[in-house]
């Protein structure tokens, strides 16, 4: 039970041993290929990686791989993947890139005359594919099916927010099983727990074009969407409030359904900043988001006692006021080398209210191109600087990508073991 003690005090902003996350969420994760390569370097069984998050090609950590890394927390997951079709009925698949993995039975792919992979919503070859692997990628990206025409006809109809809703719904009594038996074995870990439950992401732009759906409707089209966010806020409000309201009914079963078992939840993962700005003004998040997100948290904070997690990747350093006023408890992954995201800043402004999660290393230039004393020296400076006072969680900033030196990520690994060891 060390390792939950080691989470809690972490996210009551209690000083101790920095807790480690890898793999507990779809943004804190690690791709199956260097998954499989931890599991050579710490000498473990060689099998299968399972791709439990077949959108970003994660892998999932086994027992004996967490033990190795000393990771303290787990996350519990919905059912369905990304693309609407459940985890299990594992089938061996060969990816492009010659590993053996292990894939839900419904992950269903096809390959096109130039060597993209296409994958199906669902697992149905009968709809568009709805994801796009591309020749030399290693994961997927989303195919947009909607047309101007199609947003066209719809306006002709009259936009109903409903058609934005189509993948929101109540919960069943099997879905809710599912994830009382996942945090029932989660807990028998020992270590901490976050639950991502779903439907509480109000415009995840990685949600919008519904890959899990076979034929979505609404608006579902990137750049439609964020222009949406300043012509059609009407039509966004209908949709966010219904879709709250949906969330609310579903997180009262689920808390009488798991209790207090998880010690925190994922709420969104909707991105507001980019490299060097945001995609929209204080102002619209303050009204056009807020409401809602303060909604989800507030009752979460009334009747559980769930921590909120809050993703935003980007130069977001101007909005953690309104992260701080919406409700949310977490933030992750603290993109330091984006604009305004100076470590040090942000843990003596924000620090006594926000836990900072992931900031640890960068994912796009240090982890993946730097030496390893280039990597363990950044580790270090940013575990001096977030750990101090409590309320941090070390992890990477976003995911751990395919071609990642296997001995950058050891060094990683071992100057935290030797932080907290210290």
């Amino acid at each position: 039970m060390r390792s939950r003690s080691f989470f809690r005090d972490a996210l009551n902003h209690r000083e101790g041993r920095i807790p480690l996350d890898f793999g507990a969420t779809a943004v804190t994760g690690i791709h199956c290929s260097i998954v499989a390569g931890l599991r050579d370097y710490y000498g473990l069984e060689r099998r299968p990686v399972r791709i439990h998050e077949p959108y970003q090609m994660l892998g999932l950590i086994e027992e004996d791989l967490l033990d190795a890394m000393e990771v303290d927390v787990v996350g519990v997951n919905s059912r369905n993947t990304l693309f609407g079709f459940p985890l299990g009925d594992w089938k061996p698949w060969r990816t492009p890139w010659g590993q053996e993995v292990l894939v839900p039975g419904l992950f269903n792919t096809s390959r096109t005359d130039d060597g993209d992979i296409l994958i199906y919503p669902k697992g149905d070859f009968n709809a568009p594919p709805s994801g796009r692997m591309p020749e030399g990628g290693y994961f997927f990206d989303t195919i947009i099916r909607q047309s101007g025409e199609d947003l066209a006809a719809l306006e002709d109809e009259g936009l109903n927010p409903e058609l934005n809703l189509e993948e929101f719904g109540l919960l069943e009594d099997e879905e809710l099983a599912w994830l009382r038996h996942a945090c029932l074995a989660a807990e028998e870990t020992g270590r901490g727990i976050i639950a991502n439950f779903g439907g509480t992401a109000l415009g995840d732009i990685a949600l919008v074009p519904a890959p899990g759906l076979t034929h979505p409707r609404g608006i579902r089209d990137v750049t439609e969407w964020y222009i949406a966010t300043a012509a059609r806020q009407d039509y966004l409000h209908e949709v966010f409030s219904r879709q709250t309201e949906i969330a609310l009914q579903n997180l009262a079963r689920l808390h009488e359904a798991v209790g207090d078992i998880p010690d925190a939840v994922f709420i969104c993962g909707t991105d507001f900043g980019t490299q060097s700005s945001q995609f929209c003004s204080p102002d619209t998040f303050k009204h056009l988001y807020a409401p809602y997100y303060r909604r989800i948290n507030s009752w979460i904070h009334t009747r559980t006692q769930w921590k909120t997690f809050k993703h935003s990747c980007g130069a977001v350093a101007s909005f953690m006021p309104l992260f701080i006023e919406a409700g949310f408890d977490i933030i992750n992954p603290v993109q330091c080398s984006a604009a305004g995201m100076d470590p040090e800043y942000l843990k003596r402004e924000y620090g006594r209210d926000l836990v900072f999660w992931g900031g640890s290393v960068d994912t796009q230039k240090t982890l993946p191109f730097g030496t390893p004393d280039e990597v363990s020296a950044e580790v270090r400076k940013r575990l001096e600087v977030f750990s101090a006072g409590g309320g941090f969680v070390c992890n990477t900033i976003h995911n751990v990508q395919a071609g990642t030196p296997l001995e950058n990520l050891a060094a990683f690994l071992d100057t935290v073991r030797k932080f907290r060891d210290s």
